[in-house]
């Protein structure tokens, strides 16, 4: 992996050796004038935009030739989608942009899709594309003034989807219209991170380049300074699937299969992997509407692990992808969740919580739980507990599983402790066998809780026999789901439950 790591930062630094931060403006013009986004004849756009139809046409727009858009089917009573991909390292058009067009019109009703062709700048060094975003950002803004114009196309009806150097050129385009009103959304996927990580929100994409921004970060992992995605929030809500840093299923030993599949290319679609996975993710979102990715709000990866920011209240959680929520907030919000590493990518997270009231010195011990709900069964999931057990102290653990359990009906608990303590153990049995069950260590727990992050639900478990809540060494332990004796707002101060009958 340590190889695979220096692979990636050396590809990154061969394409920044001669590359400069971009400063400025947003907005601003070698000239130093300022922009002016009245439709003109003289205008010469850079970029081609190409309406996306059924399967494999594409019909060219031209903004200053008013019949194209009409003979390309724009239709001005529907929202606008435009996709801006990011730098090529082969001059063609990713396969990603057609499968997310497709999946755009395929599952989303009465929409136009646009795809932005800035392939001619963005098949150069990655100093010079980075540098050419501005200008593909400006052709952007002109394509909807003219739509403005000519068809009273609000600003407000259209969404741009930008992957990496895409997503700032996203940015570029709403901080270049010159009007009071914003562009409603922008979705940046992966936005890139070399000439962009640490700049001020006028230099990349910001929360204020429309009404609502939503990232996806998927590829942040740092190696000598350089990070192919940025680190940084840049939007309403940051979403940082799996931590953000990289992805499942895009390890190293899939370089193998890539160099095969590939030849030379395929050190490059094992790079792509990580970077690419925040496009599919929201291809996901639309292709499977029934299994929603939640995130959650958290203060980083080592937190979110804990399963400590499982909590929805006050906009703390939102949906990964096309279907968010769109609450705007004065600062970003950086939310967490975890992935399978292929579509569908939806995991369950679930918070597991336990109370040991007794202290036990020197012994780690190794937890198995098994969870069952009305829906489907979890299997044995191994809890480690690598601290010290301290008296009436409360654990919290986090699971994921790839299938919705239904309402949790019934817990069981192993205690499996470590090889050396258990035969230590035995030779005491062997030496005092008549120490019978009484020198058997055991661990007192208290309270059991299990909250589900999709449906916010905690439920608590009590011991399914009366022989109190010890759990010995390599004992199968079953609790059951409780019923509070008293109403939910007496909780806080009695904890007395008793098992469902």
């Amino acid at each position: 992996m340590t190889r695979f790591k220096i692979l990636c930062c050396l590809l990154l630094t061969y394409h920044l050796n001669d590359g400069k931060k971009i400063k400025g403006h947003k907005g601003a013009v070698n000239t130093g004038q300022s922009i002016v986004l009245a439709l003109k004849e003289s205008y010469v756009t850079s970029s081609i935009f190409r309406m996306f139809l059924e399967g494999e046409d594409n019909c060219t727009l031209d903004p200053l030739q008013l019949h194209t858009l009409t003979s390309c089917g724009f239709n001005s009573s529907n929202p606008l989608i435009i996709i801006t991909h990011g730098w090529s390292v082969d001059g063609m058009m990713e396969s990603w942009v057609h499968r997310l067009a497709t999946a755009m019109k395929s599952n989303l009703m009465n929409i136009n899709v646009v795809i932005t062709d800035w392939l001619s700048l963005a098949h150069q060094h990655y100093p010079k594309a980075a540098q050419s975003t501005r200008t593909v950002g400006k052709d952007i803004a002109h394509l909807l003034h003219s739509l403005q114009v000519h068809y009273q196309f609000p600003f407000k009806k259209v969404h741009l989807i930008g992957y990496s150097l895409g997503a700032h050129i996203s940015g570029f385009a709403g901080s270049n219209l010159e009007s009071s009103e914003k562009i409603g959304r922008i979705t940046g996927l992966d936005p890139a991170g070399p000439l962009f990580e640490g700049m001020s929100p006028t230099d990349r994409l910001s929360p204020d380049d429309a009404e609502f921004v939503d990232a996806i970060h998927t590829f942040t992992q740092e190696h000598l300074g350089l990070s192919v995605g940025i680190k940084q929030a840049v939007a309403h809500y940051d979403f940082y699937p799996n931590g953000g840093d990289f992805q499942p299923g895009c390890d190293l030993h899939n370089i193998y299969e890539h160099i095969s599949q590939y030849g030379l290319l395929g050190f490059e679609q094992t790079v792509k992997c990580a970077h690419e996975r925040s496009v599919h993710l929201f291809i996901d979102s639309l292709m499977n509407k029934d299994k929603q990715s939640m995130a959650y709000r958290c203060s980083g990866k080592s937190a979110f692990e804990k399963g400590v920011c499982l909590d929805c209240r006050k906009n703390r959680c939102n949906t990964l992808g096309y279907n968010i929520r769109k609450v705007r907030s004065s600062t970003s919000k950086r939310l967490y969740l975890n992935t399978r590493s292929r579509m569908p990518f939806k995991l369950y997270h679930y918070q597991f919580r336990i109370t040991c009231v007794n202290q036990m010195e020197g012994i780690e011990p190794s937890l198995t739980i098994s969870l069952t709900g009305t829906k489907e069964e979890s299997g044995d999931l191994p809890i480690t507990i690598t601290e010290k057990i301290l008296g009436n102290k409360t654990y919290t653990f986090l699971i994921t599983l790839d299938k919705d359990l239904g309402d949790l009906m019934l817990l069981k608990l192993h205690w499996e402790g470590s090889a050396m303590w258990k035969n230590m153990w035995n030779r005491v049995q062997t030496i005092i066998p008549w120490g019978g069950r009484r020198g058997k260590p055991t661990l007192t727990v208290g309270r059991i809780s299990i909250k589900a992050g999709d449906t916010q639900e905690r439920t608590s478990f009590c011991p399914m026999t009366n022989d109190g809540q010890q759990v010995e060494v390599s004992q199968d332990k079953v609790f059951v789901r409780c019923k509070e004796e008293t109403p939910k707002h007496h909780r806080r101060r009695h904890q007395n439950r008793h098992v469902v009958p």
